[in-house]
């Protein structure tokens, strides 16, 4: 149930939409300004759209499009014209907004930072992308965890984007700290329809989380992004579907989060959050706290290391063009020259 995509807003409704924005090509500063313009007319669109809508999504890539330009011209500063305008039309609209900009970082590459901006044109939560698409996209790791804020109707709120989605660790790291919608925006291509669909439920069903989910729409001459707008129910059901290759058009359903505090307070079987860190409580007096799991043992004590990891033959980005990296995470390329 989705409120007839939020026309019927409850009590406890939060109302979301997601825009299967169109692919921009932006090349000088000039195309990134008319870009930023157009995200602010969009979001003037979703107000008009539905006035019980609480918060629009946009997708990765919304400034920049698809070409991994890094040419520090056309990054964006948090202080900049571009964050301003976007805090501008939530204001001037009265609607959260989550967006996603390619920050310069004066340390080394630039940073896929996702911002989700309150109707009164506060910065609620600052993302930096944790697992940047490689060997394909050239933006620096993630290095301030995943963050979640508290959003429309008290909900709290994570953010991803598009690559993290495939890692299970990601969507539960998001529930651990308390996320009851998580966001995942992306910039996938149509390849992608297929995994994107199910790790969209999964992520869901397994943390007893919604999850609102949209991808960049459209060809740009080259590629060809598929949109698939999903917004999915803490059981992991599809409560709306964009249609597929429909740019511009905004998806949207209310969710509730009061249902999914009552599922994780009240399930017994498939407790998944719940049950990760209490195995066997029928057995044991609240089950088995350990960690049996060696992947994560090894990640914390920085041991990592698959039985395959000598065969593997894709490990830096010059496949895609990019040279191979001198640095070590944490150094900045000044550091890292000296």
């Amino acid at each position: 149930m989705n409120g007839l995509g939020g026309l019927n807003k409850s009590e406890n409704g939060v109302v979301i939409g997601l825009v299967q924005l169109q692919l921009p090509v932006v090349i000088t500063p000039a195309d990134l300004a008319r870009q930023t313009a157009r995200v602010v007319e969009l979001v003037a669109k979703a107000r008009r759209n539905l006035g019980t809508m609480d918060l629009v999504v946009f997708p990765e890539y919304m400034l920049h499009g698809l070409s991994m330009d890094t040419n520090p011209a056309i990054m964006c500063r948090m202080d900049g014209p571009e964050v301003a305008a976007l805090m501008q039309a939530c204001i001037d609209n009265a609607i959260w907004g989550c967006f996603s900009i390619m920050e310069h970082n004066p340390g080394g590459y630039p940073y896929n930072t996702g911002l989700i901006i309150d109707d009164k044109g506060k910065v609620q939560l600052y993302y930096r992308k944790m697992h940047p698409w490689v060997p394909v996209e050239p933006w620096e790791p993630g290095n301030i965890g995943i963050p979640v804020c508290t959003g429309p109707k008290g909900a709290k709120i994570g953010l991803i984007i598009c690559h993290d989605g495939m890692f299970p660790e990601m969507s539960r790291e998001a529930a651990y700290k308390g996320a009851e919608i998580m966001i995942r925006t992306a910039g996938y291509t149509a390849p992608i329809r297929d995994s994107w669909r199910f790790t969209n439920q999964s992520n869901s069903f397994c943390n007893l989380m919604v999850t609102a989910n949209v991808c960049m729409c459209g060809s740009d001459g080259t590629f060809d992004s598929m949109g698939e707008g999903m917004i999915v129910n803490f059981d992991g059901a599809v409560i709306a579907h964009g249609t597929a290759g429909r740019v511009d058009e905004i998806i949207t359903a209310e969710v509730r989060p009061d249902l999914v505090r009552e599922a994780r307070a009240g399930w017994g079987v498939e407790n998944n959050p719940y049950q990760f860190g209490h195995r066997g409580y029928v057995a044991v007096k609240g089950g088995a706290q350990d960690c049996p799991y060696t992947y994560m043992t090894d990640l914390a004590a920085r041991a990592y290391r698959l039985p395959w990891e000598d065969t593997v033959r894709v490990t830096d980005g010059t496949s895609c063009g990019f040279p191979a990296p001198t640095r070590m995470f944490g150094q900045t390329t000044q550091e890292a020259a000296e």
